[in-house]
């Protein structure tokens, strides 16, 4: 029997880790099934699912997928060696998402523990950055991070970059003129006490100028000049299906965390992907990969971390 899922406390460590991932609007889509104290599994939470701007469930399998590298590595850091089925039963029980199974013991590789050790610091920051650029250095790594899970980050230069936050700008208006689009977004950024969703306080700033390099949620508080050159780069999967998207997220997590470990803060700039998503269109084929996801990287001073839901909600009965 696993270490790891042997207690209670065992149990607790594993969620609190997976729930911390970052997730489309704060939605937190997920729940996790134990299963004889020897596997934890992996649920789409059909509840949180955004009907309207996922209809796909991309973004929910891309949230779920975040989560899930965040449970591997809390399983590794402890000492096991997680074996992981992606959609291990698509026809039986099509929500659940991947299994995770303990697999013997493991040394835990300095590596992990300083990845694991980052979960609780990274955070989605919408404020504005520095005006220096990322080193080549910690570029290469954040390649390697998307690689080493089956992905691509393809770094813009400043000529793609300038589209893309043109695509975005039309991207965000051509969304704000859809009202079932703007009911869902304002139910996920409503004001109050909550434990999901996006509270004022982690909106940022109304930038100055135009295009903005961060998403308009609506509920901006101030005025501030961002970053003359945003540096945007694009998350890429070979192939567009639902076991992409988990690896998408599985990337999309270790690239935050080597990130976070440099000091680099991140956003995303999502809307062409979500409007794509809701007409029901799709790019063309790539060589580099279909998009999954558009994040700003920089330098930015530390932010508050969006609410969280309570663990005892997340464990599926």
């Amino acid at each position: 029997m696993s270490v790891s899922l042997a207690t209670e406390l065992g149990v607790r460590r594993l969620l609190v880790a997976a729930g911390q991932a970052p997730s489309v609007f704060n939605t937190q889509p997920w729940r996790f099934r134990v299963v004889r104290r020897e596997s934890i599994e992996v649920f789409a939470d059909p509840d949180r699912r955004l009907r309207i701007s996922d209809p796909r469930g991309r973004n929910q399998y891309v949230s779920c997928g975040a989560a899930l590298f965040n449970l591997r590595l809390a399983v590794r850091t402890a000492g096991q060696r997680p074996m992981v089925w992606l959609l291990p039963s698509p026809e039986e029980e099509p929500e659940l998402l991947a299994a995770v199974r303990m697999a013997g013991s493991l040394p835990v590789p300095g590596e992990y523990r300083a990845l694991y050790d980052l979960i609780p610091v990274r955070r989605t920051s919408r404020r504005p950055f520095a005006d220096h650029a990322l080193p080549h250095a910690v570029r290469a790594e954040l390649r390697r991070a998307a690689g080493r899970e089956g992905a691509g980050l393809v770094f813009l230069d400043r000529h793609a970059t300038d589209d893309m936050l043109d695509y975005a700008a039309i991207a965000e208006e051509e969304l704000a003129r859809d009202h079932d689009y703007r009911a869902e977004l304002a139910a996920w950024t409503m004001p109050g006490p909550r434990y999901d969703g996006l509270p004022d306080y982690v909106h940022g700033p109304h930038p100055l100028g135009d295009p903005a390099p961060v998403r308009d949620f609506g509920r901006q508080v101030g005025e501030a000049r961002f970053e003359e050159r945003p540096q945007l780069a694009v998350l890429t999967t070979m192939g567009d299906r639902p076991v992409d998207w988990l690896r998408a997220g599985q990337a999309l997590q270790r690239v935050l965390l080597a990130a976070a470990g440099h000091g680099v803060s991140a956003s995303f700039l999502n809307q062409p992907l979500d409007l794509r998503d809701m007409r029901k269109r799709r790019d063309p084929h790539h060589r580099r990969g279909h998009p999954q996801m558009i994040i700003r990287f920089g330098y930015g001073l530390p932010v508050a971390r969006s609410p969280r839901r309570p663990t005892a909600e997340l464990e599926a009965a």
